[in-house]
């Protein structure tokens, strides 16, 4: 069973990040007519926002954007800071719409922010007690179960919470590039549906993964079929 479901969610994982790829690497051929970079963008979207606070910056990790709500920076990889196309446009909106979450205090992000540290341990305890039960046998009883099933489950409710966080930051994404006309109805509009539903399903198979995991460790202790 664990063979099964690590080869699945192997598969699930890899598939998810090899369309995003394929997707954002087909939507930053051509530019767009605006021909406002990602930075550009960025900057206006905060703006209009009334969100002066946030620091733009760049970095070299391909696909590594993320917003920064500790210390308010929105950071976008070179591709995107530079790159006049749909798909940076989108992921540069996409980090705005992350940012103006943090200013309006959305639920969902709020909740996601406070369960990082619980999170950050119940990653550790599915990385190494797994290890451990190999030369322990730990993972056969009840209580390596347990504590396996609990911390998949933290993780399990994370990727939940980071669902609507991560689609509501797309969907303001969307709008506020028509809003300011960065972005043309059409061929652009759809290119950077394409790149944001395309990275949503990453986050789709990250809570997938978790929830299988969280039932391969719980439904043993549900039937019984654990021994101490």
């Amino acid at each position: 069973m664990i063979l099964a479901v690590f080869l699945c969610t192997l598969v699930l994982g890899l598939l998810a990040h090899w369309h995003v790829r394929r997707t954002y690497t087909r939507n930053s051929r051509v530019p767009t007519l605006s021909g406002y970079t990602g930075a550009e963008a960025a900057r206006g979207l905060l703006r209009q926002a009334g969100i002066h606070d946030v620091a733009i910056v760049e970095h070299d990790e391909f696909l590594g954007d993320h917003y920064d709500p500790r210390h308010k920076r929105l950071v976008l990889s070179s591709a995107n800071y530079r790159g006049a196309t749909p798909a940076a446009l989108g992921i540069a909106a996409h980090e705005c719409g992350h940012a103006i979450q943090h200013q309006m205090a959305y639920a969902p992000l709020q909740l996601r922010m406070a369960t990082v540290g619980i999170t950050g341990v119940a990653s550790q305890l599915v990385l190494w007690l797994p290890l451990l039960g190999m030369f322990t046998g730990l993972l056969a009883s009840s209580l390596g179960l347990t504590i396996m099933a609990a911390a998949w489950g933290v993780l399990m409710a994370f990727n939940l919470v980071t669902l609507p966080v991560e689609f509501d930051a797309s969907r303001r994404a969307r709008r506020m590039l028509d809003q300011m006309g960065f972005i043309q109805p059409g061929a652009e509009r759809t290119a950077v549906a394409q790149v944001l539903n395309a990275a949503g399903w990453t986050y789709v198979a990250a809570f997938l993964t978790s929830l299988l995991y969280f039932l391969m460790y719980l439904l043993p202790l549900l039937t019984g079929r654990s021994r101490d």
